[in-house]
């Protein structure tokens, strides 16, 4: 029964050892023919790494535009961007707590002339194709008109005395 066993194991280990030459000698023969094409596929990969896609810069709601703006674009002019020659004044705005949604009211401006005397809500609001329009000034009603010095001077004298 040894003897059985012994015999068992050496015929194990020589077809062990048949099967490991032809894999070895197969083995050498794909990696050398398939170097010079992983070489290739290598920088091909490492240039597409190198190279990444520039990403799409993401456009903005009404809101995102206004937030940049002094007292949350509420006078100036803004606009969707495929719009031409139209655009609204901003006369109100009720943000919800998150500050990029909410509702908008303003007054439709064609060719830079006022369309209507009274604000509507404006709709659309949430889509993401929004500009501000710095071409367009505020409106003269909603910028505070500035004081001469010569008016704060005998204030200032009389407040000292």
């Amino acid at each position: 029964m040894a003897t059985s066993l012994t015999m068992r194991a050496a015929s194990n280990q020589t077809l062990g050892g048949l099967f490991r030459l032809p894999y070895s000698f197969l083995r050498s023969f794909s990696s050398a023919s398939a170097s010079p094409s992983s070489a290739t596929s290598a920088t091909s990969a490492s240039a597409s790494v190198s190279k990444p896609k520039p990403k799409r810069r993401k456009k903005k709601n009404l809101f995102e535009v206004a937030q940049f703006l002094p007292n949350w674009g509420i006078g100036y002019h803004m606009a969707k961007t495929h719009w031409t020659n139209v655009s609204y004044e901003i006369t109100k705005i009720n943000l919800y707590k998150d500050g990029k949604h909410g509702k908008a009211w303003g007054i439709a401006h064609k060719d830079g002339l006022a369309a209507a005397d009274a604000p509507k809500k404006i709709s659309g609001v949430h889509k993401r194709c929004w500009k501000y329009i710095p071409s367009l000034m505020k409106s003269v009603e909603s910028t505070p008109t500035p004081m001469k010095p010569s008016e704060h001077a005998p204030t200032a004298e009389v407040q000292a005395a």
